[in-house]
């Protein structure tokens, strides 16, 4: 029998039984964790309110061995608040969808569970803030975060120079299936013409150029916003069911 503390943001929660539920939370330390927390559904929980998604938390897990993935659930024995986003983020209706499509993609790119993601946490940890405190468009934090989350996945995409021939941009053609920009020799089938604004604001966003970003036509966000869907949904091999909410 182990207990072990760490710090995480949940993820999503699951009903189970009459008064508990299945938390499913991305640590700074053993990744995407599952864990039941006991009686969280009553009124008179002391803990409930602080399991919600986008919580940051320092959580307690007891475990019957010495790792948090096995054939039994660690149980949720302690939880501190070190972060309520949830609060901001729920009562905005933009806040809110961005929210949920970064927790869907902070649990796709960890499925294994108990594997270390710290880098994926950090930034998940990271966006929420920046959605919480209101000082970007959620879309653009949402598209950041999307794009770094693909970086730090071994995935990140190319806005300037040809992915083939490492030609010096700007190049016009952007192919998902390639991996980003592409000059006019290397270009191949299916590829598209984004307009220059676009490729540069993409480019923002993933360096954390805010003040380009910020200054950026919502058409030029548009288009942008639907590149960062189809090269993250390419890359997960599925799509992301809450992109379809989310406010452009």
């Amino acid at each position: 029998m182990t207990l072990i503390r760490d710090d995480g943001v949940v993820l999503r929660t699951q009903k189970l039984g009459e008064a508990d539920r299945i938390i499913t939370l991305l640590t700074r330390q053993h990744g995407r964790v599952r864990a039941v927390a006991r009686g969280v559904r009553k009124t008179k929980s002391k803990f409930g309110a602080r399991l919600e998604p986008f919580s940051h938390v320092d959580v307690q897990f007891f475990t019957r061995g010495t790792e948090l993935v096995g054939r039994h659930l660690a149980l949720c024995t302690q939880v501190e608040t070190i972060a309520p986003y949830g609060g901001r983020i729920v009562s905005d209706y933009g806040r809110y969808t961005a929210g949920t499509a970064m927790l869907e993609t902070a649990e796709r790119f960890t499925e294994n569970e108990g594997e270390t993601a710290t880098q994926q946490y950090l930034l998940l940890v990271g966006a929420l803030r920046t959605l919480a405190s209101g000082g970007h468009e959620p879309h653009l934090v949402l598209d950041a975060f999307l794009l770094r989350s693909l970086a730090v996945n071994g995935y990140a995409p190319s806005f300037d120079d040809c992915v083939r021939c490492g030609l010096p941009g700007p190049n016009r053609f952007f192919s998902v299936q390639t991996g980003g920009a592409l000059c006019g020799d290397c270009r191949v089938p299916g590829s598209v013409v984004p307009s220059p604004e676009t490729l540069e604001l993409l480019g923002a966003l993933l360096s954390g150029d805010w003040e380009t970003a910020d200054a950026c036509e919502p058409r030029h966000a548009r288009e942008g916003s639907g590149l960062v869907a189809a090269y993250v949904q390419w890359h997960l091999e599925r799509g992301l069911r809450s992109l379809r909410y989310v406010e452009k």
